[in-house]
């Protein structure tokens, strides 16, 4: 292990909190010994700014990625330039690993939506890896299936929830408190939610205002509850 940590340190430049993210990944938790010296050997370490595009929908699919800090933004558009998101990744997400068995041209754009860090891993040298490792081959069988489960879970959200209920459900996953009042910060600005919600910007304000009933009250990216019991009867 202190070999892994030696090269990690001087070859890829991590920081230390950067190194902490990306060995609690599920995709390298499970990972030991020569197979993650391996995997590792298959990966850089980039820094981009806001805003900036980490490859484009049709572009080839060379490599997958692991956000160590900031957000990335999943994202497609259709002929007249509107927008849709997939996912916002947070720090220790991964994303596009499913170009390891499913084409070769990537099928959405990513763009960073703050600055960021990134672990890139190259695609055909950890598609060979999992050809040799069987422990490899199993953490990205565990990747490409929680990724699955993520996808199913919030096509069900979407369908069996209104859209104050998914605003709802969002402040009271990160509520500190059961009941009584509350406090939370966005990570990230208001139109970045409403992609990961599934909503339209209007549709995001509209579902803040349903709330307001229940003593949400937003100023900036500071979300406010009066009563976290009143909320859960959203």
């Amino acid at each position: 292990m202190e070999a892994i940590t030696d090269m990690m340190n001087g070859n890829l430049k991590l920081s230390s909190r950067d190194r902490a993210v990306l060995m609690k990944t599920p995709f390298l938790t499970g990972l030991s010994g020569s197979s993650l010296v391996r995997m590792l050997s298959a990966m850089s370490v980039a820094s981009l700014p806001n805003r900036k595009s980490i490859f484009r929908e049709g572009d080839n699919a060379d490599a997958f990625y692991c956000v160590l800090s900031g957000y990335v933004r999943l994202y497609r558009l259709n002929r007249e330039g509107r927008e849709a998101d997939i996912r916002i990744c947070a720090p220790g997400d991964t994303f596009a690993e499913c170009q390891l068995y499913g084409g070769t041209k990537y099928r959405y754009h990513a763009q960073t939506a703050e600055a960021v860090t990134l672990a890139k891993f190259d695609m055909q040298a950890v598609r060979d890896l999992a050809e040799q490792e069987k422990d490899v081959a199993k953490a990205v069988m565990m990747s490409l299936s929680s990724h699955l489960q993520a996808s199913m879970d919030c096509i069900a959200n979407d369908r069996l929830h209104t859209a104050p209920q998914r605003v709802a459900n969002y402040i009271l996953n990160r509520c500190p408190v059961d009941g009584g009042p509350a406090a939370i910060r966005l990570p990230f600005q208001k139109s970045l939610l409403a992609g990961q919600l599934g909503l339209a910007p209007e549709a995001l304000s509209r579902a803040f205002s349903t709330l307001r009933k229940t003593g949400v009250t937003v100023r900036g990216r500071v979300i406010q509850v009066g009563d976290v019991g009143a909320l859960r009867e959203i």
